[in-house]
C-alpha cells in the first residue's frame, strides 16, 4: 500500500507543479493589479451594480463573502458574492474579477449547457471523489476487479466535472471582456491589459485542475486494469 501511494504522488508530480504554478500565477497577477486603480475609480461592487443593470440583470443581488478570492455567483439564489478585497477595491483586478462572475450570471439567465451540466454534476462529485478512491483501493485488496471499477466510474466524475469547468470558466472570461468593453468600465491599453492578465490567470488555475483530474483517473484506470490483467 505505501509503495501504491508513493507511486501516486510521483505519477501526479506534473499535475503538483502545475497547480502551484497557477497558484503562484493567480496570487501575482491580482496583488499586481489591485495596485492599479481604475480611470472610473469604482470599486468592484459599484462596477457589479453597473454592469448587472447593464446587462438586464435587475433580479440578482450582490452581497458580501468572507475571505480573499471567493468571488463567485451563486445560481440557485441569483446571488453574486464579492470578496471585501474586490468589492471595496477600486482597481483593474475588481473590475476582472466582478465581471467575470457578472459573466455567469448571464450564462444563468440563458441557460447556458455546460454551466446546468456542470451544476448537475456537483451532488455526483462530491460522492464520487470521496467514495470512488476507497473503492478502488478496496477492490484491490480484496482482488474485486467488479468493486475497484464501480470505484473508477465514481471517480472519474470528478474529471467530467473539471472537464465541462474549463469551457464555463472561459466563456465567462469572454462575457466579461464583451461587458467592460461596451460599457466603457474598462478602456485604454493599461485597464484592457490588465483585465486580460487577470482572467489569464484565473483560466489557467482550471488547467491546472482538469490536467489534475485527467492525470488522476489515468493513475487509478491503470491500477484497475493491472487488476484486471492479474485477474486472467
Amino acid at each position: 500500500m505505501i509503495a501504491l501511494w508513493g507511486n501516486y504522488w510521483a505519477f501526479m508530480l506534473p499535475a503538483l507543479l502545475l497547480s502551484l504554478l497557477a497558484q503562484w500565477w493567480v496570487g501575482s497577477t491580482y496583488r499586481r493589479w489591485s495596485q492599479v486603480r481604475n480611470q472610473n475609480q469604482l470599486s468592484g461592487a459599484e462596477a457589479a451594480q453597473r454592469l448587472l443593470t447593464f446587462g438586464g440583470l435587475h433580479d440578482v443581488r450582490v452581497e458580501p463573502s468572507p475571505g480573499s478570492l471567493t468571488d463567485h455567483y451563486d445560481p440557485r439564489s441569483k446571488v453574486l458574492r464579492l470578496s471585501a478585497g474586490v468589492a471595496q477595491s477600486p482597481s483593474v483586478a475588481a473590475l476582472a474579477i466582478a465581471a467575470h462572475e457578472i459573466g455567469h450570471a448571464l450564462q444563468d439567465r440563458e441557460g447556458y449547457t455546460l454551466l446546468r451540466l456542470r451544476g448537475a454534476l456537483v451532488p455526483v462529485v462530491n460522492l464520487g471523489s470521496s467514495l470512488g478512491w476507497i473503492l478502488i483501493v478496496i477492490g484491490m485488496m480484496l482482488q474485486s476487479l467488479q468493486l475497484a471499477s464501480l470505484g473508477l466510474v465514481a471517480f472519474a466524475a470528478g474529471t467530467v466535472f473539471a472537464l465541462a469547468t474549463l469551457p464555463v470558466e472561459l466563456n465567462a472570461s469572454s462575457r466579461a471582456r464583451t461587458l467592460l468593453a461596451q460599457t466603457g468600465l474598462a478602456s485604454g491599453e493599461t485597464e484592457v491589459g490588465g483585465v486580460q492578465a487577470v482572467l489569464s490567470a484565473a483560466a489557467f488555475t482550471y488547467i491546472a485542475a482538469l490536467a489534475t483530474a485527467v492525470l488522476q483517473l489515468l493513475y487509478f484506470a491503470g491500477m484497475v486494469s493491472g487488476l484486471g490483467g492479474r485477474r486472467r
